[in-house]
């Protein structure tokens, strides 16, 4: 796997939480190699385990750095490539924010979706050790962030933030993991109308099997 040491690499399955990378990517507007992973045993080879030994997608390898998780890859990217203006400045007050609702909807969030999903919600006795405390006061939290988004989380600028966040609630809302409130839709409609958004959509639909 040796390439380029400039080169942009992306790993992913069109199946998986990569479609928040991709559509990240297309956003960023940069040159990218993408490698995509079946689920066959590929993710848990040799080569993909020494870039990320949880065996999982997306990944990136950016003038050899290796950065995993959706939030971090979508905030590292912003960062490197900070003329496609998809963050605060550093400096910028509006960095509070940023951080704060991307990385609620990468744990709270997450963590509350996926508890729900598969019938693992913390009982309310025990909210208090669990980072989301409850499913419905994330919900709730969640609404508050994407109700006040005007139209983006941070007013006029789109950022990586939206990117991360907006694939939160779009999923809840395909899925039906989410309550189909009418700022998450109105939301979820807002961003599905961007372009990188369209390319990022149309170029992993075309991997589907």
């Amino acid at each position: 796997m040796a390439h380029d040491r400039d080169e942009l690499a992306f790993y992913t399955n069109p199946q998986s939480r990569g479609r928040i990378v991709r559509w990240m990517l297309e956003e960023v507007g940069q040159p990218y190699r993408t490698q995509v992973l079946a689920f066959d045993g590929s993710q848990k080879s040799p080569d993909y385990l020494a870039i990320n030994p949880m065996g999982k997608v997306p990944a990136i390898v950016h003038r050899g750095v290796v950065v995993t998780e959706g939030a971090a890859i979508c905030a590292y990217l912003a960062d490197a490539f900070p003329e496609a203006g998809l963050a605060p400045a550093h400096g910028d007050p509006l960095r509070g924010p940023y951080y704060r609702w991307m990385f609620f909807a990468a744990g709270p969030v997450e963590a509350a979706v996926s508890a729900k999903a598969m019938g693992l919600l913390a009982p309310a006795e025990r909210a208090g050790m669990v980072g989301y405390g409850s499913f419905e006061q994330t919900v709730d939290t969640l609404e508050i962030a994407v109700a006040s988004a005007s139209p983006w989380l941070l007013g006029e600028q789109f950022t990586a933030a939206d990117v991360y966040v907006g694939s939160q609630v779009s999923w809840g809302l395909m899925f039906k993991t989410l309550p189909e409130r009418p700022a998450f839709v109105e939301y979820a409609t807002r961003l599905r109308a961007r372009e990188a958004a369209q390319r990022a959509a149309a170029l992993d639909d075309a991997l589907l099997p």
